[in-house]
């Protein structure tokens, strides 16, 4: 299955969806864009022919490079009301959904886009890219979560590194740091996303929304504060058909059946 927007393509298949932010060349935020990503990814969460979500950008250039510089002079009276909110949304969009997102980097991650690839839960990189949020040198900073986000993923004085700086990094001092996943060669981002897309697709569905759910709510917290909300997740888990059939096949040494 296959539909599209203005600025969105998306492909369904096997559970999998593949979107890729068709503006090319360099797929850049536009407000029109952030609009678009609020209401996909809304549709995507109501699918139920829908488990995984691989996000990418069209060609092999950039996955995206932040946002459209030439859109400020129309949000300049109000940039929080006019673009910063709805940029928000559809990026905490992403990471709120209940399904899991992998985003496929071909080409730099820059600014806006490196905003939208960290609210991914899992990030694939070609080996020619370049990461970075460099807002600084328009005298602002990456205001769509750039700020959290990123210190989560590297640790506080890398992020201020990062963000004073406004200094972008290879794909592989990425990786090392852990800012992205995995590397892979120019051109093969989608097609190894998909691949781990696949595989997780095939997992418990009710597990693994538990899971995104679960890490999401309980990494900040003390592991008092956790006791309690983590017994009730685990309660909810074992409950599942998907739970009583993996155990049932484990103790008959059979392949599990999950549901579909």
């Amino acid at each position: 299955m296959e539909y599209r927007n203005e600025l969105l393509k998306v492909k369904i298949e096997d559970y999998v969806a593949v979107v890729m932010i068709d503006h090319p060349p360099l797929n850049i935020l536009t407000l029109s864009l952030s609009a678009e990503m609020q209401e996909t990814f809304h549709r995507l969460e109501e699918d139920t022919e829908v488990r995984v979500i691989v996000l990418r950008g069209s060609g092999e250039k950039a996955f995206c490079v932040g946002a459209d510089i030439k859109e400020f002079p129309q949000v300049w009276d109000d940039v929080i009301g006019k673009k910063l909110r709805n940029e928000n949304l559809a990026i905490d969009g992403i990471e709120l959904l209940d399904k899991p997102v992998i985003a496929a980097m071909e080409g730099n991650v820059l600014g806006g886009g490196c905003e939208i690839a960290m609210a991914c839960d899992i990030r694939f990189m070609s080996e020619t890219g370049k990461i970075g949020c460099p807002e600084i040198n328009l005298g602002v900073f990456p205001g769509s979560g750039g700020l959290y986000r990123m210190a989560r993923y590297i640790g506080i004085a890398r992020a201020y590194e990062m963000l004073y700086t406004g200094k972008t990094i290879s794909a592989q001092e990425a990786c090392q740091i852990g800012l992205v996943n995995h590397v892979v060669p120019a051109g093969k981002t989608e097609e190894e996303a998909v691949k781990l897309a696949r595989v997780i697709a095939d997992k418990p569905f009710e597990a693994i929304k538990l899971i995104k759910k679960g890490v999401r709510q309980l990494w900040q917290k003390t592991t008092e504060e956790n006791f309690y909300p983590n017994l009730e997740l685990s309660r909810t888990v074992f409950q599942t058909p998907d739970c009583a059939e993996g155990v049932d096949a484990f103790i008959n040494k059979r392949p599990p059946h999950f549901q579909k």
